[in-house]
């Protein structure tokens, strides 16, 4: 009988705090601003509705990390003059934009993202995901808790759309039905983002990383098909442990060969950590009621002295081009955003505090780019005597230690600038060579 009471409480208030979607955008206000879950966790009902309001209201900021869909409110520019999406982390649908005027990228390392954004812009509104409330009146924000649970803390109005297909999972994801201040019942599918299959190129890149990692080391990786080759070629290792902003298949796969087992683990061992996740249906499945993975904020996941207090912690990350001193630029082509830093810097630098911690910056020799003004293609050096004019900084070079392409690896750490223009050229394709080597000469990098 008290269950049965407890529950019926719980679900009184729950249906109290019902709305449809057309109610839900009745709430927002001129000069709003709204933030959105991570990826996978967005609200997609209200987003998907949201430039619906541009008759009444204006100067709408919208707060959103790799949102997974193209929404008309940022992606037709007729509502430029009401709406803008500040970016904590490019997509393709935010790059095609950025021209419009209607995307802005928000520069952060990911563990300060939403502090600082709370202390520049205060949250009128945040929306997001949840599983299926419990009989304790406890519900999931499921995917994410990058920033997620400081919005629900911060914001003036919460909305959760729960839907009973987003997985359940456990740490400060867990919000309680007091907590949240409108619920929207949805139906729709979790957004699915399939692993990339490795190239050749990924899987020599992989090979060389594994090669160094130990047994017994807590990794991080991120998405890609170099992250996905290194994870296809840590089969033969042992007791491994996951510290990781991103959880992703190949740690599901990783676990179930008996390779994860977080035996090693200095914080949270026996459990994986993440402070979110994305992937297929075979990921989400996984994680769905699994205690042995936790979804942590990200401000405390992706803190470099936090990940510095892992066992053997391996940080495995991704650039775009890197100069002959060792400066990573990791999210812009030139000038125009790609992408964002995320975390990069984050668990490069986390794993070099880490007590036999290493830091891996991978990328491939070489890229084919377009001409500009032709239709012709050619094939550059990504590693380069100076970034491209523009070009982020994203990892600087007192913050690189390992850098791998598929020509080998270079270990950075500790080196001079004469050593390391030695080393990164002795891992460039062979084509570049001699002339990185006279243009390093010539600009006198030596």
């Amino acid at each position: 009988m008290l269950t049965l009471t407890r529950e019926s409480k719980y679900q009184d208030i729950y249906d109290a705090k019902r709305i449809s979607v057309d109610e839900a955008l009745t709430l927002i206000k001129t000069g709003d601003h709204i933030v959105s879950a991570l990826a996978a966790a967005e609200p997609r009902s209200l987003l998907s509705k949201l430039h619906t309001v541009s008759e009444r209201v204006s100067d709408i900021r919208v707060s959103t990390c790799l949102p997974i869909l193209e929404y008309p409110y940022f992606s037709d520019p007729t509502y430029k003059d009401h709406f803008v999406n500040e970016g904590w982390f490019y997509t393709p649908a935010m790059r095609k934009m950025h021209g419009q005027g209607t995307v802005s990228f928000i520069p952060n390392h990911l563990h300060f993202a939403g502090n600082k954004r709370n202390g520049h812009r205060h949250p009128n509104i945040f929306a997001g995901t949840a599983s299926l409330m419990d009989e304790h009146g406890y519900l999931s924000l499921s995917l994410s808790a990058t920033y997620e649970k400081e919005m629900v803390q911060a914001a003036d109005i919460v909305i959760l759309e729960v839907n009973p297909n987003m997985p359940r999972t456990f740490g400060d994801t867990i919000v309680h039905i007091s907590e949240i201040d409108y619920i929207i019942e949805a139906d729709y599918d979790v957004p699915l983002f399939p692993s990339p299959e490795p190239t050749e190129k990924d899987r020599v890149i992989g090979k060389h990383i594994a090669e160094l990692i130990d047994d017994g080391s807590t990794i991080q990786l991120g998405i890609g098909g170099i992250p996905n080759a290194v994870s296809a070629e840590l089969f033969n290792k042992k007791d491994l442990g996951i510290h990781t902003e991103m959880f992703t298949d190949g740690m599901v796969d990783l676990f179930e060969a008996g390779v994860i087992t977080g035996k090693c683990k200095t914080l949270w061992p026996g459990k994986m950590v993440a402070t979110f996740a994305l992937g297929t249906q075979k990921l989400y499945d996984f994680i769905n009621d699994n205690p042995g993975v936790m979804i942590l904020n990200g401000s405390y996941v992706n803190d470099p002295y936090v990940i510095g207090q892992n066992h053997k912690m391996v940080s495995i990350n991704t650039t775009l081009e890197i100069d002959l001193t060792g400066q990573c630029c990791s999210e812009s082509l030139g000038h125009r955003q790609f992408s964002g830093t995320g975390g990069q810097a984050d668990t490069a630098i986390g794993a070099q505090l880490s007590k036999d911690g290493k830091s891996f910056i991978a990328l491939y020799s070489t890229a084919n780019v377009r001409v500009p003004g032709t239709s012709e293609r050619k094939t550059i050096s990504k590693i380069v005597p100076r970034l491209a004019h523009g070009a982020t900084v994203s990892l600087s070079r007192n913050d690189v230690d390992y850098v791998v392409t598929e020509y080998g690896v270079a270990h950075l750490k500790g080196t001079s600038i004469r050593e390391r223009v030695e080393l990164l050229i002795g891992i460039a394709h062979p084509d570049f060579r001699e002339s990185l080597r006279a243009e390093a000469k010539e600009l006198g990098i030596w």
